[in-house]
């Protein structure tokens, strides 16, 4: 009998456990698989370009490369933001949120939910419409000639998905929530959409703004609000015809410059869990370590090393933070300096090349992303250095000594032989981009396919147990991004029809049309933003109505795009959106309050560095000027 049960308890369990598997694992897979194919195929294309062209006159160019890699990064672009749903990984104002009761916090995820909803359900809908479209007027993709409906299946396969992801969240919110407090959710949600139900008259700008506002402080996810405030516009407004938000959705990421950041981030992730930030720490404490405040300083230069390899701030707070924060404080380092250092000198990572910033503002600006890369590089080494004159300072101050061992020219070519793989990184990709050999793009998938060879078969310490993980962080933390860009192309074309940008510009220049004034207003403004609002979010946002007002005072798109993502970069270390702050306070289990105390002096340096770069625009462009 108990031989019985039990045969039938593994018979009804497989079902089970076989469902649970599909739940947890259905998009990963395929990630995995676009994910590698695309860093291969776009490496391949560079090979191609000048290797085999080289070798075999009359090969040709590999045309069909750049389309299919393309057409990939959007479909698992889309496919990881079901993946990115699961695990609520977002980008959102908290504000409101972080103060709610615990009870109405639940509530609010709901809101969210539904709101989420409403948008992937009509972009699944009208995704449906455009391929019924392609199929009556059939067309064919220039290089793959492939029926544009495949490429586009994308729209209903990705939003159903993302759909479905959504109501298990919801699902599983209701019942966290009871009937009670999810009626509330439900009724507020009436209440936000009443506007539209009842057909009120109001201006485009109105319902753009109104309802982004509105979405925004209920912290609904950034790229959502831009997108469900863009469709409450066209359906309040009339302003474009509506199956215009799927085509965009497709469209607006179609673009081969974009697809740098995907890269970016993978190979930052490959770099960090392949054992690289180890080695670049044991170089930076060789070299600086002998020195009051050694470790300190090693940090900073660490985290300028690996900044011109992963391009993200929370990225280098994380690699180097977890090994450096802990070193610091057993060598005597007050626990809080130790923490604001790292998260301060993590923001250096969106200013030295590559910076995923600024790929996203050479798009949106349509600016040189080579150009910003170079731009940046003076900037982040100024703030860096900055950074070592006031912990020198502070630890000579409190007589922080670093390590007492031996160094000698021996111990340092040990070292740096150690890093060699790790140093190659910015060669690949900067002398990639300046020597004319490499696209931006090509350069950071090139760098992502070198990242994961020597994590794999160099240093070993990607394997089997963690790459999928890796991978998986890699898209799940570019779709968000993308998806982002994505939906502020909805809201952009919407400002642009109502000619917002113009009227924002004539509105500054009706009060002065002194450049140093409206140079430091555009600060102002953007430390303000940079507070409450990630940085990604902002440069998409904010790129279409400044850029106008400084160009037509004089002000370089290039040194423009330096000013913006240098000052926002000084968001990732003021509260209550600080993302270094939060990743750090995680490393040093400190408040985050008590951390951002700590960080006050470091972050008033980085403004003063700030207004330089401000000011003194050679410090941007003198570089540029040495590349075509």
């Amino acid at each position: 009998m108990a031989n019985n049960i039990t045969q039938n308890d593994i018979q009804n369990a497989k079902p089970k456990s076989l469902l649970r598997w599909l739940d947890d694992n259905l998009e990963k897979p395929i990630l995995f698989i676009g994910m590698l194919s695309i860093i291969l195929i776009i490496t391949y294309q560079t090979a191609y370009r000048y290797i085999i062209t080289h070798m075999y006159e009359g090969s040709g160019a590999a045309t069909w490369t750049e389309e299919l890699a393309r057409y990939i990064f959007i479909w698992i672009s889309y496919l990881a933001i079901p993946l990115a749903v699961k695990t609520r990984n977002n980008i959102r104002v908290d504000i409101i949120y972080d103060r709610l009761p615990k009870r109405f916090q639940k509530v609010s995820w709901i809101i969210v939910d539904v709101c989420f909803l409403c948008l992937s359900v009509v972009v699944f809908l009208k995704g449906l419409g455009h391929l019924e479209m392609l199929l009556n007027m059939p067309q064919t993709t220039p290089a793959l000639q492939i029926p544009y409906f495949i490429p586009y299946l994308i729209l209903p396969i990705g939003f159903g998905l993302i759909s479905l992801r959504v109501i298990q969240d919801l699902v599983r919110q209701v019942k966290e929530c009871g009937i009670k407090d999810s009626l509330i959710g439900a009724i507020f949600c009436g209440v936000i959409a009443s506007p539209l139900l009842l057909g009120i008259e109001l201006d485009a700008l109105v319902w753009l703004f109104g309802y982004f506002s509105i979405f925004l402080v209920i912290g609904v996810p950034i790229a959502i609000a831009l997108g469900l405030s863009g469709l409450a516009t066209i359906i309040g407004a009339n302003t474009l015809p509506i199956d215009y938000v799927a085509q965009l959705s497709f469209t607006s990421i179609d673009s081969f410059p974009i697809m740098a950041i995907p890269f970016f981030i993978a190979a930052g992730v490959f770099m960090g869990a392949g054992g690289l930030s180890k080695r670049l720490l044991a170089l930076a404490d060789e070299m600086l370590g002998s020195l009051y405040g050694g470790m300190a300083l090693a940090t900073i230069a660490t985290c300028m090393f690996f900044a011109a390899i992963s391009g993200s701030g929370p990225a280098t707070v994380a690699a180097i933070g977890a090994l450096t924060i802990p070193a610091m404080i057993e060598r005597g380092y007050d626990k809080h300096f130790a923490a604001a250092l790292v998260a301060c000198a993590g923001a250096i990572g969106v200013m030295i090349p590559p910076s995923n910033p600024f790929v996203v503002y050479g798009v949106s600006a349509q600016a040189s992303v080579g150009k910003l890369f170079i731009g940046g590089i003076v900037p982040g080494v100024l703030t860096g250095l900055v950074l070592m004159g006031i912990s020198y300072f502070y630890s000579k101050k409190n007589n922080w000594k670093g390590e007492e061992r031996e160094r000698n020219f021996g111990t340092f070519v040990k070292a740096f032989w150690d890093a060699k793989w790790a140093l190659m990184v910015p060669v690949i990709i900067l002398g990639g981009i300046y020597g004319g050999f490499m696209t931006p793009t090509e350069a950071a998938a090139v760098s992502a396919f070198y990242g994961l060879i020597v994590g794999v078969f160099v240093y070993k310490e990607i394997n089997l147990k963690n790459i999928t993980e890796c991978f998986m962080e890699a898209c799940s933390t570019s779709a968000v991004v993308i998806v982002l860009m994505s939906m502020a192309t909805i809201f952009g074309n919407i400002m642009t029809i109502e000619q917002v940008p113009n009227k924002i510009a004539e509105f500054i220049l009706g009060i002065t049309e002194n450049k140093i004034m409206i140079l430091l207003m555009i600060n102002i403004l953007l430390l303000i933003v940079g507070t409450f609002m990630e940085a990604l979010a902002a440069i998409v946002i904010l790129t279409p109505i400044l850029l106008p007002i400084v160009t037509k005072v004089g002000v370089d798109p290039i040194h423009f795009g330096v000013i913006m993502v240098v000052n926002l970069a000084l968001g990732f270390i003021t509260p209550p959106v600080g993302v270094n702050l939060f990743v750090a306070s995680g490393v040093a289990k400190l408040k985050i309050e008590d951390l951002a105390k700590s960080a006050m002096p470091l972050l008033g340096a980085m403004i003063v560095v700030l207004l330089l770069v401000t000011y003194v625009p050679s410090i941007s462009l003198f570089l540029t000027t040495l590349i075509k």
